[in-house]
């Protein structure tokens, strides 16, 4: 049996038209939204809540936390808000809980003066850089969790996390499927793209995130029950589970974010036929950033790329011939044929519109 979870991360506009981002909004600005949000107290243990507390529903404040040199947290500087979901046995049941969470988070944000928009990477700044700097102990914190080194990178770049799981996983294989998305994951990304934009203009390519974020950040990250199980790489390819519900569980995370949570569910499925499939061999611990690159300026425009994401998609549908959700992967079929991507669509309403701005507000519409 499988289990399914998304995380999915909103960046917003704020009422006077700018980017919510840590240059213009405060933690507290998103935390009256949070508050307005309900609990569920059958989530737990489901989901973690954190050392900070920070994470104590299904919607959270993704950010950069600060500490006094106490070690004492202090503020957490925001991005946008998180929304993740509570574990699925099936792809449908993900999204509907996403779809009803997302809804009551737009008209919560709307009171405050609040409106989603999708990207993945932001549009007007190119890296975050911690104000005031560091402090001792925060540099020794950091020092310790390597991939927390590149805030800089996530603090401007927004994505999912889409989570799968499978019973009876030995570690090996586990790791295995690990290497293998990790090594596919710079074909089948484009499916996803929707960053065009960068610096305040548009980009040369389809995704900055990809381009700039995978081969320093992990494009997939495999939970482990115990820390002699880990294996070295930087970036991480396996990290130890921090509750239960997290032992086994494999992240792919170097999509795009999705504004079409229908999409979503047909890489929830192509990953589940990635997991299932026998014939693709080729495995990597850390991405390949230089191909990632190639594919993040081309995507499916690149004759190698657009042949690898065939042969990826064609070996995933096959492993999932008898499994009714093999139908997920039918939109995955009309992109790769078609070659467009949202960010393709981005940029045409851009050509058109002449303003980021303008835009980001055509995202999101029912």
């Amino acid at each position: 049996m499988f289990f399914f979870g998304i995380e999915h991360e909103v960046a917003f506009v704020n009422q006077e038209g700018e980017f919510a981002d840590f240059s213009c909004t405060k933690f507290a600005d998103f935390e009256q939204i949070i508050a307005r949000l309900p609990t569920y107290p059958s989530d737990y243990p489901q989901l973690r809540v954190g050392d900070a507390g920070v994470k104590s529903k299904r919607w959270y404040i993704e950010g950069f936390e600060r500490f006094a040199n106490s070690g004492e947290a202090i503020d957490c500087v925001p991005k946008g808000i998180e929304i993740r979901t509570t574990i699925h046995s099936d792809i449908q049941g993900a999204i509907n809980e996403l779809s009803a969470s997302f809804q009551l988070l737009r008209e919560v944000a709307a009171d405050f003066g609040f409106s989603p928009v999708l990207i993945s990477f932001n549009p007007h700044k190119q890296t975050y850089v911690p104000q005031p700097p560091l402090n001792d102990y925060e540099i020794s914190y950091l020092q310790g969790y390597p991939d927390e080194q590149t805030a800089n990178i996530y603090m401007v770049s927004y994505g999912p996390d889409l989570n799968i799981s499978a019973d009876n996983l030995s570690t090996e294989r586990l790791i295995d499927i690990g290497r293998k998305l990790t090594y596919y994951s710079p074909y089948i990304v484009p499916f996803s793209y929707s960053s065009p934009f960068y610096n305040g203009c548009l980009w040369s390519g389809l995704s900055v995130r990809t381009f700039i974020r995978t081969g320093k950040r992990s494009a997939a990250l495999v939970f482990l029950k115990k820390a002699e199980e880990l294996i070295a790489s930087i970036p991480s390819l396996t990290k130890v589970a921090r509750i239960p519900a997290e032992i086994g569980r494999i992240e792919f995370k170097a999509f795009d974010s999705c504004d079409d949570f229908s999409l979503y569910a047909a890489l929830l499925a192509l990953l589940k036929g990635l997991v299932l499939d026998e014939t693709l061999t080729e495995r990597a611990t850390v991405p390949d950033a230089a191909l990632h690159q190639l594919s993040a300026k081309q995507g499916f425009s690149n004759p190698d790329i657009f042949i690898k994401a065939t042969h990826v998609l064609q070996a995933a549908e096959l492993a999932l011939v008898n499994d009714p959700d093999v139908h997920y992967l039918t939109v995955l079929k009309q992109i790769l044929k078609h070659g467009q991507t949202k960010s393709h669509q981005l940029i045409e309403v851009y050509q058109r519109l002449g303003s980021i701005a303008a835009t980001l507000k055509q995202t999101y519409r029912d």
